[in-house]
């Protein structure tokens, strides 16, 4: 009898023992496949970007240097000019007038010496009175040259070739040289000059990357920069960045910077605004995926694989790359690491996957696939 009860006791055993094995496995969440990469380096190029102002050559104000009214205008706005074409010309009446009664005035001195001078030749007056004949010709002379040119101050030339810009002022509208406001401004644009600001880093950044012994050798050897107008399009030719100020703005920090950009085209106009793009070559690098990591406290999150094949969270530092989609990795990642592309932010750390490994290089560049 009581061996007829061991055997049914140990039978009951078994049975507990194999439905807690069945209840664990079934309550157990099954391994499932997930895309991995195995990372490798690569070479890209990375872009700073910096809003800039853009200035031509030279923009100069155009003034009045005589009082008078506005009698033609001989431009419009925007358009091309030469150095010595004729802009406006002032009133010149009251002028006019002037230089005709100083020429007059001019003629009657003149007659004066041509009078005295037989007389001082034959001893019948003195010299003296010859001399203040002459002075009193050449003053009349010299205000006869004053008034000619104001005239002439009246036909108002472009000092430079380039570009009309606003005309605030109308026919008849009266100006002098303490008029605030100019005629006009001449721009030229024939090279236009982007400036912008870099902190202190990253104009160290820039430099230590330039080749060269000398800072201005630097400055001579760095790369080509690019031009992005103010409607997201690239402008077609390559800038040159020409100066940084001599020291860092104090309330700042930051340096001053000039690139210039050729413009015969005259796409580019004193004024407008635009992104500079300074490239960077960077060789042997690990690019990953944007979309493969996540923000968590200010610090951005990479997701590998462990050898048991679980997952696990890395802090990571990256520098984005132009377009938005790919991050090159300064530290937290290595060559060779396992690392989720999928599933991220949905896949928690420690959870068991099934590696699904996928090429490297089709993964940073969708042609390679």
């Amino acid at each position: 009898m009581k061996k007829r009860y061991f055997i049914s006791a140990v039978l009951l055993s078994i049975s507990l023992l194999s439905c807690k094995k069945e209840a664990t496995e079934a309550a157990a969440p099954p391994v499932m496949p997930y895309k991995v990469v195995e990372l490798g380096k690569s070479s890209t190029t990375l872009l700073a970007e910096y809003p800039a102002s853009l200035e031509g050559v030279t923009d100069i104000d155009i003034r009045a240097k005589v009082d008078g009214y506005i009698e033609k205008i001989y431009v419009q706005e925007g358009q091309e000019v030469r150095k010595g074409q004729v802009l406006f010309k002032l009133e010149t009446q009251t002028a006019n007038q002037e230089a005709a009664a100083a020429k007059a005035k001019i003629t009657a001195a003149q007659v004066e010496v041509n009078r005295l001078k037989p007389l001082v030749e034959r001893n019948i007056i003195s010299d003296v009175q010859l001399e203040t004949a002459k002075a009193n010709l050449a003053g009349v002379k010299s205000t006869y040259q004053g008034i000619i040119a104001r005239i002439n101050y009246a036909t108002i030339k472009s000092p430079v070739n380039g570009i009309v810009g606003s005309l605030p002022l109308r026919l008849g509208s009266y100006v002098s040289s303490q008029t605030a406001e100019p005629l006009t401004r001449i721009s030229d644009i024939s090279t236009v000059y982007a400036y912008f600001s870099v902190n202190e880093k990253e104009q160290l950044d820039i430099m230590m990357n330039a080749d060269g012994k000398s800072f201005q050798d630097k400055i001579n050897n760095m790369p080509a920069v690019n031009l992005v107008l103010s409607n997201g399009s690239l402008y077609e030719q390559k800038g040159k960045i020409e100066t940084f100020s001599g020291q860092a703005n104090t309330q700042t920090g930051s340096f001053n910077v000039r690139a210039s950009f050729p413009n015969k085209s005259k796409l580019l106009r004193s004024g407008g605004s635009g992104t500079v793009q300074i490239p960077t070559d960077l060789q042997d690098v690990i690019i990953i995926p944007q979309s493969a990591t996540l923000e968590m406290q200010d610090k951005r999150i990479a997701l590998i694989v462990d050898k048991d094949n679980k997952v696990k969270a890395v802090a990571i530092e990256v520098r984005p790359i132009p377009g938005g989609r790919f991050y090159v990795v300064d530290s937290g990642l290595n060559p060779n690491d396992k690392m989720l592309i999928e599933g991220v932010g949905i896949v928690a750390e420690g959870t068991q996957i099934k590696p699904d490994v996928v090429d490297y290089q089709a993964t940073i560049d969708p042609t390679k696939k």
